[in-house]
C-alpha cells in the first residue's frame, strides 16, 4: 500500500465515535422490520401549531394531541384568539389531554408571551436564528422544554436538524449504552447530537424519532423490555447482558 493511501485510510477513521455506527446500524434494522416512517413534506404543521401541540401533549398519545390543537385553532380561529380564551374554557376543550388543566395553564402562558414578545403568536423571526439559538429562545417560553424546542425546530416547516427525544427515544438510548443511564432529554439531546451521523438530513433525524417511538412501544416497554426478537438487540447493552 502507498504511504498516502495509508495516511487516507488512518484519517478517515479519526474521530469516529463507535456509537455513531451503532445510530447507523439502529435505523437501518428498523426500516427493514418497520418500513419506511417519512413525514410527507404536505403534513408538516406551522412552527406555531407544532408548539401548541407540544405545550399541551405531555404524557399524551399524539393523536389525542393532534385532535386537541386542530379543534382550538378552527373553534377559535386563530392562536391570538385562543390566548384570550379564559384557563377554564381552555380546560373544558383539553378533556383529551392527560392533564387537561395543567395543559390549559401552560398554553395560555406561553400564548400571552409570545404575543408579548413578537406582537403576536409569530415564530418566523426563528428562520433568522441558527437552530440552537432558536431553541434556546423556545426554551425561556412557559410549558417549553427540549423535546418541545427540537419539535418545533424539526417536525414543523423549518425542517431543521434536531432530534427530537420521547420518553421511548431516551429510555432505548440508555438501554442501549448509547447515552448514559437515567439521562434527562436535554442531556440525552446533548450526548446524540455531535455523534449523530453527519450525513443524515433532517427528515432522516425525524423519521429514526419515529421508528424509536414504535420500537419502544412493541419491543423496548417501559417496565417489561421484549428483548426476544427485538431488531436492535444485536447493538444493545441490555439485549445482549
Amino acid at each position: 500500500m502507498r504511504a498516502g493511501s495509508q495516511h487516507t485510510a488512518v484519517q478517515l477513521d479519526l474521530g469516529t465515535d463507535p456509537r455513531t455506527g451503532i445510530l447507523r446500524r439502529t435505523q437501518k434494522a428498523l426500516i427493514a422490520r418497520f418500513g419506511r416512517i417519512v413525514r410527507p413534506p404536505d403534513k408538516r404543521r406551522s412552527p406555531e401549531w407544532v408548539l401548541v401541540h407540544g405545550v399541551i401533549g405531555a404524557q399524551t398519545k399524539t393523536a389525542a394531541s393532534n385532535a386537541s390543537t386542530d379543534g382550538l385553532l378552527t373553534e377559535f380561529g386563530s392562536w391570538e384568539a385562543v390566548a384570550e380564551v379564559s384557563e377554564g374554557e381552555l380546560e373544558d376543550r383539553l378533556q383529551r389531554q392527560s392533564f387537561p388543566s395543567v395543559a390549559a395553564k401552560r398554553l395560555k402562558a406561553c400564548l400571552q408571551t409570545v404575543i408579548a414578545e413578537c406582537g403576536g403568536v409569530d415564530l418566523r423571526h426563528l428562520s433568522n436564528c441558527d437552530t440552537e439559538e432558536a431553541m434556546a429562545w423556545l426554551e425561556r417560553l412557559p410549558g417549553v422544554a427540549r423535546k418541545n424546542s427540537a419539535g418545533v425546530m424539526n417536525a414543523s416547516t423549518f425542517d431543521r436538524k434536531a432530534m427530537v427525544i420521547d420518553g421511548h427515544h431516551r429510555r432505548i438510548m440508555q438501554r442501549m449504552g448509547v447515552v448514559p443511564a437515567k439521562a434527562d432529554t436535554a442531556k440525552t439531546y446533548d450526548a446524540l447530537m455531535p455523534i449523530l451521523p453527519t450525513e443524515w438530513s433532517a427528515a432522516d433525524m425525524d423519521e429514526h424519532h419515529l421508528l424509536l417511538k414504535k420500537l419502544g412501544q412493541m419491543f423496548c416497554r417501559p417496565r417489561a423490555a421484549q428483548c426476544d426478537g427485538c431488531p436492535v438487540r444485536d447493538n444493545c447493552q441490555t439485549g445482549l447482558a
